[in-house]
């Protein structure tokens, strides 16, 4: 049975492709000062309005409380700043500091380079496999109107 799991276990081997992924991006964003998770967490405020935290969260497939813990440590930076949305002051709006968006600047070139090497190295059609992952996460239950 072990190795039927370690062989065809779809979860083990989105595991680790994930951990892998993530390694190479951490790497890559080193310089800036940045991991692949902040990285994901700035991106996804770069928006016309500020997002909820809730909406951050569905976009990330991440609960609000690990979200939360993650975005501390950007707050200290004063990459981003988290203020009491002004029609329900129970929710919270995440808004990128004019620091943080210069360190996206920065950090976005990097991205693409990095993004385009692991592409590169792929067989077969990546949208394709864009695709099937997405559509895992839409099974999981993270809304598809977040992901746009």
């Amino acid at each position: 049975m072990t190795l039927r799991v370690r062989d065809s276990c779809l979860c083990l081997h989105a595991q680790r492709a994930a951990r892998a992924v993530a390694r190479r991006f951490d790497d890559a964003l080193r310089p800036v000062g940045l991991r692949s998770g902040q990285f994901s967490i700035l991106i996804s405020l770069n928006r016309p309005e500020p997002p909820k935290v809730g909406s951050v969260a569905d976009l990330l497939a991440m609960d609000r409380t690990t979200l939360t813990a993650n975005l501390k440590p950007l707050e200290r930076r004063g990459l981003l700043t988290v203020t009491p949305d002004a029609k329900d002051r129970r929710a919270r709006r995440l808004t990128l500091t004019k620091d943080g968006l210069s360190l996206l600047e920065e950090a976005i070139p990097i991205w693409i380079a990095t993004h385009e090497e692991i592409e590169h190295r792929l067989n077969g059609d990546v949208d394709v496999l864009r695709d099937e992952l997405n559509s895992l996460t839409a099974v999981s239950g993270v809304d598809s109107e977040s992901r746009s």
